[in-house]
Protein backbone atom coordinates (compact mmCIF):
# COMPACT_ATOMS: atom_id res chain seq x y z
CA UNK A 1 0.00 0.00 0.00
CA UNK A 2 1.43 3.60 -0.95
CA UNK A 3 0.54 6.39 1.34
CA UNK A 4 -0.79 9.78 -0.22
CA UNK A 5 1.56 11.96 1.42
CA UNK A 6 0.05 15.56 -0.14
CA UNK A 7 -2.80 16.15 -2.30
CA UNK A 8 -3.31 19.34 -4.16
CA UNK A 9 -6.04 20.64 -6.56
CA UNK A 10 -3.89 22.68 -9.69
CA UNK A 11 -7.44 23.62 -11.77
CA UNK A 12 -11.27 22.32 -11.64
CA UNK A 13 -10.49 19.18 -13.03
CA UNK A 14 -6.34 18.59 -12.52
CA UNK A 15 -4.68 17.01 -9.10
CA UNK A 16 -1.77 16.97 -7.96
CA UNK A 17 -0.65 14.10 -5.50
CA UNK A 18 3.06 12.97 -3.85
CA UNK A 19 3.17 9.44 -2.98
CA UNK A 20 5.38 7.75 -0.82
CA UNK A 21 7.15 5.15 -2.76
CA UNK A 22 10.76 5.41 -1.79
CA UNK A 23 12.28 2.69 -4.00
CA UNK A 24 10.74 4.32 -6.86
CA UNK A 25 12.00 8.07 -6.07
CA UNK A 26 15.25 6.77 -5.97
CA UNK A 27 15.48 5.63 -9.48
CA UNK A 28 12.73 8.26 -11.04
CA UNK A 29 13.87 10.04 -14.43
CA UNK A 30 12.39 12.53 -16.17
CA UNK A 31 9.99 11.49 -18.67
CA UNK A 32 9.31 7.73 -16.97
CA UNK A 33 6.05 6.93 -15.65
CA UNK A 34 4.39 4.40 -13.16
CA UNK A 35 1.42 1.99 -13.50
CA UNK A 36 -1.15 2.06 -10.58
CA UNK A 37 -4.47 0.82 -8.76
CA UNK A 38 -6.45 2.58 -6.46
CA UNK A 39 -7.80 -0.86 -5.28
CA UNK A 40 -6.89 -4.29 -5.74
CA UNK A 41 -9.61 -5.41 -8.03
CA UNK A 42 -9.08 -2.22 -9.91
CA UNK A 43 -7.95 -1.07 -13.31
CA UNK A 44 -4.53 -0.46 -14.22
CA UNK A 45 -4.14 3.29 -15.40
CA UNK A 46 -0.26 4.57 -16.56
CA UNK A 47 0.50 8.30 -15.59
CA UNK A 48 3.67 9.94 -16.02
CA UNK A 49 6.66 10.92 -13.24
CA UNK A 50 5.52 14.52 -12.45
CA UNK A 51 8.80 15.20 -10.03
CA UNK A 52 10.22 13.15 -7.45
CA UNK A 53 12.33 14.15 -3.87
CA UNK A 54 14.91 11.38 -3.64
CA UNK A 55 15.54 12.19 0.18
CA UNK A 56 11.72 12.75 1.17
CA UNK A 57 10.94 9.34 -0.79
CA UNK A 58 8.13 10.57 -2.90
CA UNK A 59 6.69 10.89 -6.36
CA UNK A 60 4.59 13.07 -7.66
CA UNK A 61 1.86 12.40 -10.33
CA UNK A 62 -0.25 14.97 -11.85
CA UNK A 63 -3.65 13.61 -13.57
CA UNK A 64 -6.93 14.91 -15.09
CA UNK A 65 -9.91 13.81 -13.83
CA UNK A 66 -11.47 11.95 -17.25
CA UNK A 67 -12.49 8.66 -16.11
CA UNK A 68 -13.70 6.10 -13.60
CA UNK A 69 -10.24 5.71 -12.37
CA UNK A 70 -9.39 8.61 -11.95
CA UNK A 71 -12.58 10.12 -10.33
CA UNK A 72 -11.82 7.29 -7.70
CA UNK A 73 -8.30 8.54 -7.23
CA UNK A 74 -8.93 11.63 -6.76
CA UNK A 75 -11.81 10.68 -3.92
CA UNK A 76 -8.50 10.09 -2.20
CA UNK A 77 -7.60 12.04 1.08
CA UNK A 78 -3.93 12.78 2.58
CA UNK A 79 -3.34 10.09 4.53
CA UNK A 80 -5.12 7.74 2.99
CA UNK A 81 -3.38 4.82 0.53
CA UNK A 82 -3.66 3.35 -2.92
CA UNK A 83 -3.19 -0.30 -3.73
CA UNK A 84 -0.68 -0.52 -6.10
CA UNK A 85 1.93 2.30 -7.44
CA UNK A 86 4.76 0.51 -9.77
CA UNK A 87 8.16 1.56 -11.45
CA UNK A 88 9.54 3.44 -12.99
CA UNK A 89 8.48 2.46 -16.09
CA UNK A 90 9.84 3.74 -19.75
CA UNK A 91 13.06 5.20 -20.92
CA UNK A 92 13.97 8.47 -19.49
CA UNK A 93 14.24 11.40 -21.32
CA UNK A 94 18.06 12.19 -23.19
CA UNK A 95 18.71 15.41 -21.73
CA UNK A 96 22.59 14.76 -21.37
CA UNK A 97 24.83 16.99 -23.74
CA UNK A 98 21.83 19.25 -25.15
CA UNK A 99 23.10 23.54 -24.83
CA UNK A 100 19.89 25.01 -25.84
CA UNK A 101 16.26 23.44 -25.65
CA UNK A 102 12.56 24.67 -26.61
CA UNK A 103 10.00 22.18 -23.91
CA UNK A 104 6.83 22.70 -25.35
CA UNK A 105 3.85 21.47 -23.08
CA UNK A 106 0.05 21.64 -24.01
CA UNK A 107 -2.83 21.76 -20.95
CA UNK A 108 -2.00 18.76 -18.81
CA UNK A 109 1.00 17.23 -20.69
CA UNK A 110 3.02 20.06 -18.84
CA UNK A 111 3.24 18.25 -16.20
CA UNK A 112 5.29 15.82 -18.26
CA UNK A 113 7.22 18.50 -19.40
CA UNK A 114 7.78 20.30 -16.53
CA UNK A 115 10.25 17.70 -15.09
CA UNK A 116 12.01 17.44 -18.47
CA UNK A 117 12.43 21.08 -18.07
CA UNK A 118 13.70 21.18 -14.49
CA UNK A 119 16.40 18.50 -15.55
CA UNK A 120 17.97 20.18 -18.60
CA UNK A 121 18.11 23.48 -16.60
CA UNK A 122 20.18 21.67 -13.73
CA UNK A 123 22.11 20.36 -16.09
CA UNK A 124 23.35 23.44 -17.69
CA UNK A 125 20.99 23.58 -20.81
CA UNK A 126 19.54 27.08 -21.80
CA UNK A 127 15.71 26.02 -21.49
CA UNK A 128 13.09 27.93 -23.49
CA UNK A 129 9.39 26.75 -22.44
CA UNK A 130 6.19 27.58 -24.08
CA UNK A 131 3.44 26.13 -22.32
CA UNK A 132 -0.67 26.66 -23.41
CA UNK A 133 -3.68 26.14 -22.25
CA UNK A 134 -7.69 26.72 -23.52
CA UNK A 135 -7.54 29.96 -20.56
CA UNK A 136 -6.15 30.94 -17.45
CA UNK A 137 -8.48 29.06 -15.11
CA UNK A 138 -6.49 25.99 -16.32
CA UNK A 139 -3.01 27.53 -16.13
CA UNK A 140 -0.64 24.76 -14.35
CA UNK A 141 2.71 24.75 -12.68
CA UNK A 142 3.41 28.63 -14.09
CA UNK A 143 5.83 29.54 -11.03
CA UNK A 144 7.45 25.68 -11.73
CA UNK A 145 8.52 26.66 -15.23
CA UNK A 146 9.78 30.11 -14.31
CA UNK A 147 12.49 28.63 -12.10
CA UNK A 148 13.38 26.17 -14.46
CA UNK A 149 13.57 28.15 -17.48
CA UNK A 150 15.55 30.89 -18.97
CA UNK A 151 12.55 32.26 -21.08
CA UNK A 152 8.60 30.96 -20.57
CA UNK A 153 6.25 32.38 -22.82
CA UNK A 154 2.20 31.09 -21.86
CA UNK A 155 -0.10 30.68 -24.61
CA UNK A 156 -3.99 30.50 -23.64
CA UNK A 157 -6.71 30.11 -26.96
CA UNK A 158 -8.47 33.42 -25.61
CA UNK A 159 -6.18 35.66 -24.55
CA UNK A 160 -7.35 35.68 -21.23
CA UNK A 161 -3.59 35.52 -19.52
CA UNK A 162 -0.39 35.30 -21.81
CA UNK A 163 -0.40 36.04 -25.06
CA UNK A 164 -3.54 35.03 -27.35
CA UNK A 165 -3.13 31.77 -29.58
CA UNK A 166 -1.64 28.69 -30.29
CA UNK A 167 1.98 27.29 -28.77
CA UNK A 168 3.31 26.94 -32.52
CA UNK A 169 2.69 30.57 -32.92
CA UNK A 170 5.22 31.38 -29.89
CA UNK A 171 7.38 28.58 -31.05
CA UNK A 172 7.36 29.56 -34.83
CA UNK A 173 8.23 33.48 -33.21
CA UNK A 174 11.22 32.37 -31.11
CA UNK A 175 12.19 30.18 -34.15
CA UNK A 176 12.56 33.22 -36.43
CA UNK A 177 13.84 35.61 -33.90
CA UNK A 178 17.32 33.70 -34.29
CA UNK A 179 16.87 31.03 -31.48
CA UNK A 180 18.73 28.16 -32.98
CA UNK A 181 17.67 24.93 -30.63
CA UNK A 182 19.53 21.48 -30.57
CA UNK A 183 16.10 20.02 -29.99
CA UNK A 184 12.27 20.83 -29.54
CA UNK A 185 10.60 18.88 -26.77
CA UNK A 186 7.08 18.81 -27.31
CA UNK A 187 4.06 17.07 -24.83
CA UNK A 188 0.54 17.69 -24.77
CA UNK A 189 -2.22 16.14 -26.80
CA UNK A 190 -1.96 14.39 -30.35
CA UNK A 191 -2.97 16.90 -32.14
CA UNK A 192 -0.91 20.26 -30.85
CA UNK A 193 1.79 17.45 -31.27
CA UNK A 194 1.42 16.97 -34.74
CA UNK A 195 1.47 20.54 -35.57
CA UNK A 196 4.51 21.43 -33.50
CA UNK A 197 6.36 18.47 -35.37
CA UNK A 198 5.12 19.77 -38.77
CA UNK A 199 6.28 23.00 -37.83
CA UNK A 200 9.80 21.94 -36.69
CA UNK A 201 10.30 19.81 -39.89
CA UNK A 202 9.84 22.86 -41.82
CA UNK A 203 12.98 24.18 -40.11
CA UNK A 204 15.03 21.01 -39.92
CA UNK A 205 14.77 20.87 -35.64
CA UNK A 206 14.93 17.36 -34.05
CA UNK A 207 11.88 17.12 -31.98
CA UNK A 208 11.15 14.83 -29.19
CA UNK A 209 7.45 13.99 -28.16
CA UNK A 210 6.30 11.82 -25.50
CA UNK A 211 3.24 9.56 -26.33
CA UNK A 212 0.53 8.06 -23.95
CA UNK A 213 -1.32 5.78 -25.42
CA UNK A 214 -3.90 2.97 -23.84
CA UNK A 215 -1.58 0.78 -21.70
CA UNK A 216 -2.61 -2.06 -19.55
CA UNK A 217 0.50 -4.16 -18.38
CA UNK A 218 3.58 -1.79 -18.83
CA UNK A 219 5.53 -4.40 -20.49
CA UNK A 220 5.12 -4.46 -23.90
CA UNK A 221 3.03 -8.06 -23.91
CA UNK A 222 -0.53 -6.66 -24.30
CA UNK A 223 0.34 -4.20 -27.20
CA UNK A 224 -2.40 -1.78 -26.01
CA UNK A 225 0.16 1.52 -26.65
CA UNK A 226 1.13 0.14 -30.09
CA UNK A 227 2.40 3.07 -32.22
CA UNK A 228 3.55 3.22 -35.92
CA UNK A 229 7.17 4.67 -35.89
CA UNK A 230 9.02 5.24 -39.19
CA UNK A 231 7.10 2.78 -40.28
CA UNK A 232 7.63 0.36 -37.73
CA UNK A 233 5.18 -0.86 -34.76
CA UNK A 234 6.44 0.40 -31.18
CA UNK A 235 5.31 0.15 -28.45
CA UNK A 236 5.32 3.05 -26.31
CA UNK A 237 5.64 1.59 -22.55
CA UNK A 238 9.09 -0.32 -23.64
CA UNK A 239 10.12 1.48 -26.57
CA UNK A 240 9.54 4.76 -25.20
CA UNK A 241 7.41 7.30 -24.25
CA UNK A 242 10.31 9.39 -26.34
CA UNK A 243 9.62 8.90 -29.56
CA UNK A 244 11.27 10.77 -32.85
CA UNK A 245 8.24 12.93 -33.60
CA UNK A 246 8.76 13.68 -37.24
CA UNK A 247 8.58 9.81 -37.42
CA UNK A 248 5.13 8.99 -35.33
CA UNK A 249 2.20 8.27 -37.26
CA UNK A 250 -0.18 10.74 -35.04
CA UNK A 251 -2.96 9.94 -37.45
CA UNK A 252 -3.30 6.42 -36.86
CA UNK A 253 -2.49 7.63 -32.67
CA UNK A 254 -4.93 10.08 -32.93
CA UNK A 255 -7.42 7.42 -34.44
CA UNK A 256 -7.06 5.11 -31.45
CA UNK A 257 -6.78 7.15 -28.76
CA UNK A 258 -11.04 8.00 -29.75
CA UNK A 259 -11.62 4.53 -29.40
CA UNK A 260 -12.02 4.50 -25.61
CA UNK A 261 -14.17 7.87 -25.04
CA UNK A 262 -17.21 6.99 -25.29
CA UNK A 263 -16.51 3.58 -22.39
CA UNK A 264 -14.44 6.34 -20.55
CA UNK A 265 -17.07 9.21 -20.29
CA UNK A 266 -20.02 6.27 -19.31
CA UNK A 267 -18.03 4.69 -16.77
CA UNK A 268 -16.63 8.43 -15.31
CA UNK A 269 -20.13 9.14 -14.91
CA UNK A 270 -21.16 5.49 -12.88
CA UNK A 271 -18.78 5.92 -10.71
CA UNK A 272 -19.54 9.85 -10.18
CA UNK A 273 -23.28 8.85 -9.18
CA UNK A 274 -22.04 5.97 -7.04
CA UNK A 275 -19.52 8.38 -4.40
CA UNK A 276 -22.72 10.80 -4.96
CA UNK A 277 -24.72 8.05 -3.35
CA UNK A 278 -22.03 7.15 -0.67
CA UNK A 279 -21.90 10.85 0.12
CA UNK A 280 -25.56 11.28 0.58
CA UNK A 281 -25.69 8.06 2.80
CA UNK A 282 -22.71 8.84 5.12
Amino acid sequence: MYQIVKKISLNPTVTKMDIYAPYIAKKAEPGQFIILRVTEDGERIPLTVADYDRNAGTVSIIFQIVGATTEELNHKKEGEYISDFVGPLGKPTECKNLKKVAVVGGGVGCAIAFPVAKKLHELGCEVHSVIGFRNRDLIILEREFNEASDKLVIMTDDGSYGEKGLVTDALKSLIESGNNYDEVIVIGPLVMMKFVCRLTKEYGIKTVVSMNPIMIDGTGMCGGCRLTVGGKVKFACVDGPDFDGHEVDFDEAIRRSSMYKPFEEHSREETCNLFKEVDKNA
